[in-house]
């Protein structure tokens, strides 16, 4: 009797297991593919503005567009989840994504490409918003930093194939494809979806708030909108009025927010011991960080002349690494807890950050892919601790705006991120010149590269400043969570 027990339990822990396993690689697969689409656009958008003739100013938004969506709706699809199923909601999600994928391989001109990428920026957000709840339903508090740290391979995979793919799609296909791909890729993890994923947590009862997603949005758009017209033009008077406006929805948003009895950014929840701390974290790390892929490419684009393959191949290693170490660094996080592994993968970022800083005409290549290695190790540390820190602190009954709210707060910092570099680089040479350059429009040489190169170190010392205040923030919790486990 006791032995039959006994095999029942195996059995039983057996299936769990294998369910589990299914379960991590269907999350895997939607973070994989949203990951792939916000790299592989990079090296592909010197084709997309000669095939569309789309207009400098608006090559930009093809990217921030997608990363903006999915920032306004990132709480409030998590409350989605929360109120008529997490997976369901996922699985939306990837339905919504291959159709915006399908548009967008089918886009005819300029305004086509941005209002399909932004669907496509509503499917992303469905995934990305939910899979993390998803995860923490499937596993104890004690084993969720193994699960992020097997999840973060999938954005580390999804990014290598991003550069990889697009940079081999950009040289010998149709940019169209960049996006084709995804559709055969979205459709089987939709179809597995459907057979592995099953809604396990009791329905809640949400209200949504259009009118906070409104006004952060314009909020957000007003300062990136100034902050994009000042890199091919000088501070006047409609870019003073744009930022002025932009920053009064915001404050606007905050005291709106505060009076909600459901808001879209749950300010409350900063109540919560550690989550302050590791919501900020997720922030600056975002800044800090997101441009890196950009600012690179263009370096070795523009003054260095490489073709997109080849600039794509030597940032596939910190990829590797990165992929490779997420579960590692995870399991860490789990025994020592997470502020040890996130500030240490902070700190190793700072270091990747200063080497990039100091990229020159004259310098080896094998520089940038040690860097790329170094900077791919730090982000996987970072990662998983930081969202199994906050899985941890949230209450079980706000899994989905906790996972929702650090998503957000992510995207904010990558928004930035690449305007803010881009700002920051414009000032070395000429505004129009520069920002051709940084689309893929055109290439350096002489003492125009060299100027250009030293905007690129400015901006990396920026992106330096940012990733170091992660870290600050990061290792301020250390008590709270102490405390808390």
């Amino acid at each position: 009797m006791v032995e039959k027990i006994i095999n029942q339990v195996k059995s039983y822990h057996s299936n769990l297991t294998n369910h589990r396993s299914l379960a991590m690689i269907v999350v895997m697969t939607g973070v994989l593919i949203t990951a792939v689409d916000t790299s592989i656009v990079v090296l592909a958008l010197p084709e997309i503005e000669k095939g569309l003739k789309v207009g400098l100013a608006s090559v930009i938004w093809i990217v921030i567009g997608y990363l903006l969506v999915i920032t306004l709706l990132a709480t409030q699809v998590g409350r989605l989840g929360d109120m008529f199923g997490r997976v369901k909601m996922y699985e939306a999600g990837f339905v919504i994504f291959i159709l915006g994928s399908l548009l967008c391989a089918l886009s005819f001109n300029e305004t086509s490409i941005i209002v399909f990428r932004l669907i496509q920026g509503v499917g992303g957000a469905l995934v990305s918003a939910n899979s993390g709840a998803i995860i923490a339903g499937l596993y104890p508090p004690e084993e969720r930093g193994k699960a992020y740290g097997y999840n973060s391979i999938g954005w580390s995979l999804g990014a290598v194939l991003g550069i990889v793919v697009g940079g081999i799609i950009v040289t010998y296909f149709s940019w169209r494809w960049i996006f084709w791909i995804n559709v055969p890729i979205g459709l089987a993890a939709t179809i597995l979806a459907l057979k592995v994923l099953h809604d396990k947590n009791e329905k809640l009862q949400h209200k949504l708030d259009p009118v906070g997603i409104l006004m952060l949005g314009f909020g957000l758009f007003g300062v990136l909108w100034a902050i994009t017209k000042l890199t091919t033009s000088s501070l006047n008077l409609s870019i003073i009025l744009d930022i002025v406006i932009g920053l009064a929805l915001l404050a606007g948003f905050y005291f709106f927010e505060k009076r909600q009895s459901e808001p879209m950014l749950n300010f409350s929840i900063f109540k919560v011991p550690a989550m302050t701390p590791s919501l900020l974290a997720a922030l600056f790390q975002g800044m800090a960080n997101f441009a890196v892929l950009f600012l690179v490419i263009m370096y070795l684009q523009g003054p260095r002349g490489l073709s997109p393959i080849h600039a794509s191949l030597l940032l596939v290693p910190g990829y590797i690494v990165g992929s490779a170490i997420g579960p590692l660094a995870g399991k860490l996080a789990d025994k020592i807890g997470p502020v040890i592994p996130a500030t240490i993968g902070l700190g190793i970022q700072v270091i990747a950050l200063f080497i990039y800083a100091h990229l020159s005409l004259n310098i080896g290549l094998w520089v940038v892919v040690v860097a790329s290695v170094i900077n791919g190790f730090g982000a996987s540390f970072f990662f998983p601790a930081n969202s199994s820190a906050v899985m941890k602190a949230s209450p079980d009954n706000m899994f989905g705006i906790s996972s929702g709210m650090l998503r957000t707060f992510s995207n904010i910092g990558m928004v930035f991120s690449f305007s803010v570099a881009i700002l920051v680089a414009s000032h070395s040479i000429s505004k129009s010149l520069a920002f051709a350059i940084f689309v893929g429009v055109t290439s350096l040489h002489g003492h125009l590269a060299v100027a250009f190169s030293n905007g690129l170190h400015a901006a990396f010392y920026v992106l330096m400043i940012f990733m170091f205040i992660a870290a600050l923030l990061s290792l301020s919790r250390g008590r709270t969570i102490k405390s808390t486990t």
